[in-house]
């Protein structure tokens, strides 16, 4: 199983980036995908999940109505389109892969987005 995160880079406050995670090696549309992210010296944290078939997305409070996570269950994506980006939206960004029966769990290896003038 792999999960790729692509899609980070440096933007100024008030930008928006568009993160794109490709899933290989699992049944995509059987886990429940989610984005957390992880900040320097904080606790890594959930940020976004959307359900197996897409009918169902929640937010953290942080992020609510700036952020928007969507998935393409044909191309076995998941995407988390940033707008009216912050600097303490500053954090490493990881996809994650949750089964909708068991336990089995995985993450990407992270992509990095920078907010900063």
């Amino acid at each position: 199983v792999q999960l790729v995160e692509s899609g980070g880079g440096l933007v100024q406050p008030g930008g928006s980036l568009r993160l794109s995670c490709a899933a290989s090696g699992l049944s995509f549309f059987r886990y429940g995908m989610s984005w957390h992210r992880q900040a320097p010296g904080k606790e890594r944290e959930l940020v976004a999940t959307i359900t197996t078939d897409g009918g169902s997305t929640n937010y953290a409070t942080s992020v609510k109505g700036r952020y928007t996570i969507s998935r393409d269950n044909a191309k076995k994506f998941v995407y988390l389109q940033m707008n009216s980006l912050k600097p303490e939206d500053t954090a490493v960004y990881y996809c994650n892969a949750k089964r909708d029966t068991g336990n089995m769990e995985y993450w990407g290896q992270g992509t990095q987005v920078t907010v900063s003038s």
